[in-house]
């Protein structure tokens, strides 16, 4: 087994996000299905079930790749990640902070943080 500091990120699968034909569309079946909606722009969509997981949709005007997001739980451990990797951070409009990078089989990964007043 590797040593923890050797491990290039360690997370919590917390959504993935998928490509969308009909945001609007899609937006109300994934309501029908028991999701609610946690963040909605013209160019994407953050769904969460009752346990907390999440479904982006990212309609073809979106910048954001399809990924597998991963919940980092502190900043400090974001940087040190980020830091690794060779990639900068960014700070979202919702108050996010992550970056993308490669993870098995060149998918793209996006590792994220939630600040604690998150949705408050």
């Amino acid at each position: 087994m590797e040593n923890e500091k050797d491990l290039r990120f360690a997370g919590t699968v917390d959504h993935l996000a998928v490509k969308t034909d009909d945001l609007a569309g899609d937006v109300e079946e994934y309501r029908r299905l028991g999701f609610t909606v946690e963040s909605l722009y013209e160019d994407w969509a953050m769904l969460r079930d009752a346990r907390g997981f999440g479904i982006a949709l990212l309609p073809p005007a979106s910048k954001h790749p399809e990924h597998i997001g991963l919940k980092i739980e502190t900043l400090e451990e974001l940087k040190s990640a980020a830091e690794k990797e060779s990639r900068p951070l960014k700070e979202h409009r919702d108050r996010t902070v992550s970056f993308y990078t490669r993870g098995v089989g060149e998918n793209v990964v996006e590792l994220i943080y939630y600040p604690p007043d998150y949705n408050a």
